[in-house]
């Protein structure tokens, strides 16, 4: 058993968002790379496509999420599931807002149009 505390060496702050790592392969877990996001009011999120599936868990306020162009709006107490290679973009509804988010080990992000793969450190 591994029992994970949120640090400040687990968190990447960008324009985006705030992401701190829990349970990601450098903490022990195997098979699954999960993190806590917070995104300011306001703030939108790139586009761009994960090579993973994730689920998104929000526990405070509300996300618009759009992917393969189709937008649902999401709140604590709902999940969404975005598939492998979708094109999305996140971002905060009304005001800010906070997810708990888990995909399988190891994936990469790319923008669409680039062949340049990008890794996710709060989720290494």
């Amino acid at each position: 058993m591994y029992l994970v505390n949120e640090s400040d060496e687990r968190t990447t702050a960008t324009a985006a968002g705030v992401m701190t790592g829990l349970a990601t392969p450098s903490q022990g877990s195997t098979e699954l790379s999960t993190w806590r996001v917070r995104v300011r009011a306001g703030v939108e999120g790139p586009v761009h496509v994960i090579d993973r599936e994730q689920v998104w868990m929000p526990v405070a306020g509300s996300f618009a999420i759009t992917v393969d162009g189709d937008t649902a709006r999401v709140g604590a107490g709902q999940a969404v599931i975005v598939p492998a290679g979708a094109t999305r973009q996140v971002r905060a509804a009304d005001g800010p807002a906070e997810a708990l988010v888990c995909m399988p080990v190891g994936g990469q992000a790319t923008i669409p149009g680039s062949d340049d793969r990008h890794r996710l450190p709060w989720a290494e």
